[in-house]
């Protein structure tokens, strides 16, 4: 697995989040509230994980992907974004989002929203 970057928004599935980490221990994955960016609206949790090099997981595929895509097209960097279904269960979820980190090249992301599930 190269070393991906991640970053969790405020309102992703925890459950998730754990599970990532108890599977994958040596995953970078923060979540954004732990760095201070509780309550920050998405051009400033973008902007963050653009200069910290993290692919954003997010539940809200209506404004941050716009938010991500309006970035993209100001030629702004933008790591990757996975939108993950909010009502899938959180097992499946964590089998693809590690599909997506075992099977990917490093950059491969970048300027681009991944829909999950696949």
């Amino acid at each position: 697995m190269i070393p991906i970057r991640l970053a969790a928004d405020e309102n992703f599935n925890n459950d998730i989040v754990r599970g990532l980490r108890r599977l994958k221990p040596e995953l970078d994955l923060v979540r954004v509230q732990d760095v201070g960016l509780a309550g920050a609206g998405d051009p400033r949790i973008l902007e963050w994980a653009a200069i910290e090099g993290r692919i954003l997981l997010t539940h809200d595929v209506a404004t941050i992907t716009r938010y991500a895509y309006a970035r993209v097209n100001l030629g702004y960097a933008m790591p990757g974004v996975f939108a993950v279904n909010s009502e899938l269960l959180a097992g499946l979820a964590i089998n693809e989002i590690v599909l997506l980190l075992e099977c990917s090249f490093e950059g491969e992301w970048e300027n681009r929203v991944c829909y999950i599930p696949l």
